[in-house]
């Protein structure tokens, strides 16, 4: 079953400083089995980003966790994340 995974949180850093992070952790999301589908920016507040990415359950906490330091230091307030997660189906 994947899940998708809409997160909405705060950054520190401009967009593109913190974009430039994100991109560049991309072999270790795919390495973790994570997809990524969108990452943006709020067009009302430069420091309110949102990224979707769809991964197995279990595995986003995972990599979250073996990458705290990292997240933190792209300019991602970790406490400020609020995660969504949608199925394709209720049966999935």
């Amino acid at each position: 079953m994947i899940e998708t995974h809409v997160l909405t949180f705060t950054i520190t850093k401009p967009f593109a400083e913190w974009a430039e992070a994100y991109d560049g952790s991309a072999e270790q999301q795919v390495a973790a089995g994570i997809t990524s589908i969108f990452r943006g920016v709020s067009q009302d507040d430069p420091s309110k980003v949102c990224a979707v990415m769809q991964a197995e359950p279990g595995v986003m906490e995972q990599f979250i966790a073996d990458n705290t330091e990292v997240i933190v230091a792209s300019g991602h307030v970790l406490e400020s994340t609020v995660s969504q997660v949608f199925l394709s189906s209720a049966s999935d």
